[in-house]
């Protein structure tokens, strides 16, 4: 039951992502080649796949992680406390940076990994991207001959589904339908690739990933019919 996990011992994160160029004509011939075959079904003829590029942030074989915020829990003396905290470096030393933090502090048979569609987002975008720039992969993220009850993740979309399999609610929905207060956000999932490319703004895009960890440490709290965590609780480290 989720009752029985203890709250420290849940990293909670979110990933944001862009494409791995600015520009379509970045590509080489092969890559472009390898995209339009890749998307002709999401494209179909509404869009040629030039035009579609600027999704490719969604892809780990066409994208790239941009910053990895992660929160978790810390009970000291009767007080509880959420620290949230950003790699946001060059893709490959901001996944060593992240591969450490599991490896140091979330490596035990008890701990486990958190996100909001994180089975099928955030987990596998990390471990491939993981993979394209040659780094092992932490045990947390290696699912090689696990079985499903052995996997060390939660994820809160699956949690809400409860055995739906047909059902999507996003994070920003869920916060609504369970209470759970949420300030307004100036850039959505969309914007990320324009704020990091023309606006080079990546303090704005962390801000964005940060409050989406937040979101999901509320929604567990939720789940578990136990307190929210009030700003004064909230420690942001950077």
């Amino acid at each position: 039951m989720l009752q029985t996990i203890k709250l420290e011992h849940i990293l909670f994160l979110d990933i944001e992502t862009v494409p791995e160029f600015e520009d379509f004509n970045n590509l080489d011939e092969e890559k472009k080649s390898l995209w339009e075959a890749k998307t002709q079904y999401q494209r179909k003829d509404d869009f040629n796949a030039e035009q579609f590029y600027n999704r490719a942030g969604i892809w780990a074989e066409f994208g790239k992680i941009v910053c990895i915020s992660v929160g978790f829990f810390n009970f000291k003396n009767g007080d509880r406390t959420f620290r949230l905290t950003t790699f946001k470096d060059e893709e490959r030393t901001l996944l060593q940076q992240f591969s450490e933090l599991l490896k140091e502090h979330f490596s035990k048979p008890q701990h486990l990994l958190c996100a909001h569609n994180g089975k099928e987002f955030d987990f596998p975008f990390i471990a491939r991207r993981m993979l394209i720039h040659n780094l092992p992969l932490p045990l947390k993220l290696n699912l090689f001959g696990k079985k499903p009850w052995e996997v060390p993740h939660l994820d809160t979309l699956e949690l809400w589904k409860f055995g739906d399999y047909k059902h999507f609610t996003s994070l920003k929905l869920l916060t609504n339908v369970l209470k759970i207060p949420s300030p307004k956000d100036d850039i959505s999932g969309s914007d990320v690739r324009n704020v990091f490319y023309n606006d080079k703004d990546i303090a704005r895009i962390v801000n964005y990933c940060e409050k989406d960890v937040l979101a999901i440490a509320q929604v567990i709290l939720k789940l578990r019919q136990e307190k929210l965590l009030e700003a004064s609780e909230v420690v942001s480290v950077q």
